[in-house]
Protein backbone atom coordinates (compact mmCIF):
# COMPACT_ATOMS: atom_id res chain seq x y z
CA UNK A 1 0.00 0.00 0.00
CA UNK A 2 1.11 3.24 -0.78
CA UNK A 3 -0.81 5.26 2.13
CA UNK A 4 1.61 6.24 5.09
CA UNK A 5 0.68 6.91 8.72
CA UNK A 6 2.87 8.99 10.29
CA UNK A 7 4.90 8.56 13.37
CA UNK A 8 2.30 11.37 15.20
CA UNK A 9 -0.62 9.77 13.80
CA UNK A 10 0.01 6.61 14.95
CA UNK A 11 0.87 7.98 18.60
CA UNK A 12 -2.11 9.18 18.60
CA UNK A 13 -4.38 6.37 17.62
CA UNK A 14 -2.54 4.04 19.81
CA UNK A 15 -3.54 7.03 22.74
CA UNK A 16 -7.41 6.93 21.38
CA UNK A 17 -7.58 2.93 20.60
CA UNK A 18 -6.35 2.75 24.42
CA UNK A 19 -8.65 4.77 26.23
CA UNK A 20 -11.31 3.17 24.28
CA UNK A 21 -10.27 -0.33 24.55
CA UNK A 22 -9.96 -1.31 21.58
CA UNK A 23 -6.95 -2.44 18.48
CA UNK A 24 -4.61 0.29 17.28
CA UNK A 25 -6.67 -0.31 14.13
CA UNK A 26 -7.27 3.26 12.01
CA UNK A 27 -9.64 2.92 8.87
CA UNK A 28 -9.39 5.55 6.22
CA UNK A 29 -12.20 6.05 4.09
CA UNK A 30 -13.56 8.12 1.33
CA UNK A 31 -17.36 9.12 1.04
CA UNK A 32 -18.77 11.23 -1.52
CA UNK A 33 -19.96 14.57 -0.14
CA UNK A 34 -18.00 17.28 1.92
CA UNK A 35 -17.71 21.02 0.31
CA UNK A 36 -15.16 19.93 -2.59
CA UNK A 37 -16.99 16.59 -3.59
CA UNK A 38 -15.15 14.08 -1.29
CA UNK A 39 -14.65 14.20 1.97
CA UNK A 40 -12.16 11.70 4.52
CA UNK A 41 -13.42 9.48 7.20
CA UNK A 42 -11.31 8.35 10.01
CA UNK A 43 -12.76 5.52 12.49
CA UNK A 44 -11.18 3.05 14.66
CA UNK A 45 -11.22 -0.60 13.12
CA UNK A 46 -12.01 -3.51 14.56
CA UNK A 47 -11.20 -5.66 12.08
CA UNK A 48 -9.13 -6.06 8.57
CA UNK A 49 -11.52 -6.93 5.71
CA UNK A 50 -9.88 -9.33 3.22
CA UNK A 51 -9.10 -6.93 0.68
CA UNK A 52 -8.24 -3.82 2.25
CA UNK A 53 -4.42 -2.28 1.95
CA UNK A 54 -2.70 -2.13 5.20
CA UNK A 55 0.29 -0.54 6.40
CA UNK A 56 1.89 -0.19 9.94
CA UNK A 57 3.87 2.58 11.62
CA UNK A 58 4.86 1.87 15.19
CA UNK A 59 2.61 -0.62 15.76
CA UNK A 60 -0.37 0.64 15.12
CA UNK A 61 -2.13 0.22 11.55
CA UNK A 62 -3.66 1.88 9.16
CA UNK A 63 -6.49 0.02 6.78
CA UNK A 64 -8.15 1.58 3.56
CA UNK A 65 -10.86 -0.40 1.51
CA UNK A 66 -10.21 -0.92 -1.88
CA UNK A 67 -12.65 2.03 -3.57
CA UNK A 68 -11.06 4.35 -1.02
CA UNK A 69 -7.46 3.42 -2.01
CA UNK A 70 -8.30 4.58 -5.27
CA UNK A 71 -8.73 8.23 -4.65
CA UNK A 72 -6.03 8.74 -1.90
CA UNK A 73 -3.38 6.27 -3.46
CA UNK A 74 0.51 7.66 -2.61
CA UNK A 75 -1.12 9.60 0.39
CA UNK A 76 0.02 10.42 4.16
CA UNK A 77 -1.94 10.31 7.18
CA UNK A 78 -0.37 12.70 9.91
CA UNK A 79 -1.78 14.28 12.79
CA UNK A 80 -1.18 18.04 13.60
CA UNK A 81 -1.98 20.14 16.94
CA UNK A 82 -2.16 23.89 16.29
CA UNK A 83 -3.63 26.99 17.45
CA UNK A 84 -6.62 26.21 15.36
CA UNK A 85 -7.12 22.76 17.23
CA UNK A 86 -5.51 19.05 16.96
CA UNK A 87 -6.50 16.90 13.83
CA UNK A 88 -5.87 14.06 11.71
CA UNK A 89 -4.70 15.37 8.55
CA UNK A 90 -3.86 13.83 5.08
CA UNK A 91 -2.03 15.11 2.48
CA UNK A 92 -3.56 13.64 -1.20
CA UNK A 93 -1.14 13.85 -4.47
CA UNK A 94 -4.53 12.79 -6.40
CA UNK A 95 -6.75 15.88 -4.67
CA UNK A 96 -7.02 18.93 -7.28
CA UNK A 97 -8.09 21.07 -4.90
CA UNK A 98 -9.57 21.18 -1.20
CA UNK A 99 -11.54 23.10 1.34
CA UNK A 100 -10.52 25.23 4.39
CA UNK A 101 -11.82 22.48 6.48
CA UNK A 102 -8.80 20.14 5.15
CA UNK A 103 -11.42 17.31 5.39
CA UNK A 104 -13.13 17.18 1.72
CA UNK A 105 -11.61 17.52 -1.78
CA UNK A 106 -12.30 17.01 -5.44
CA UNK A 107 -9.88 15.18 -7.86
Amino acid sequence: MTVTLSPSAAKRVAAIATKQGKPAMLRLAVDGGGCAGFSYKFALAEAIETDDAVAETDGVTLVVDPVSLELVQGSAVDYVEDLGGAAFKVTNPNAASGCGCGSSFSV
